[in-house]
C-alpha cells in the first residue's frame, strides 16, 4: 500500500508518474472511457495520462481512502476538474485499483464507480 501512496503523492505533486513503480508490461484499463482500449507498458501509461490531461484546463486529485485488497490496492479519490474547451467545472469521486506483483504495479484500473472498483477485487461496500 505504501508504494501506491508514495506514487500517487508524487503524481499529485509533480504531474509525473513514479516510473520505477510500474512493471515494464503494465496494463492500464480506463473503465470511465472503455472505448480507448488497453494501454500497455510505460509508453501506454504515458499515453493514457496525456489523453486524460488533454481534456482538462485544470485538475486536482485528493486521495480519500486506501484499501488493502490482497495483491491489489483500491484508492478512493476526489477529483476536481475544469474542462479545457467548455470551462465546465466537475467534482466527482472516482476509484483506482492497482494490482501488484513482485513489488511493481502490473495493472491499473480506473473507475468512476466506487462499487465497481470494490467488486473487481471481491469486496462489497
Amino acid at each position: 500500500m505504501e508504494l501506491i501512496q508514495r506514487g500517487l503523492a508524487r503524481f499529485i505533486t509533480t504531474g509525473e508518474p513514479q516510473w520505477e513503480m510500474f512493471d515494464e508490461d503494465v496494463e492500464i484499463y480506463d473503465h470511465d472511457t472503455p472505448d480507448q482500449g488497453v494501454y500497455r507498458g510505460h509508453a501506454g501509461v504515458a499515453s493514457w495520462l496525456e489523453e486524460w490531461g488533454a481534456a482538462w484546463a485544470a485538475w486536482s486529485i485528493e486521495p480519500e481512502e486506501f484499501i488493502d485488497a490482497g495483491d491489489s490496492v483500491v484508492v478512493f479519490v476526489r477529483m476536481e476538474t475544469q474542462g479545457r474547451g467548455s470551462g465546465v467545472e466537475v467534482e466527482r469521486r472516482d476509484a483506482q485499483v492497482w494490482q501488484l506483483r513482485g513489488g511493481k504495479v502490473v495493472r491499473g484500473d480506473y473507475y468512476n464507480d466506487r462499487q465497481q472498483a470494490l467488486k473487481s477485487v471481491g469486496l462489497e461496500e
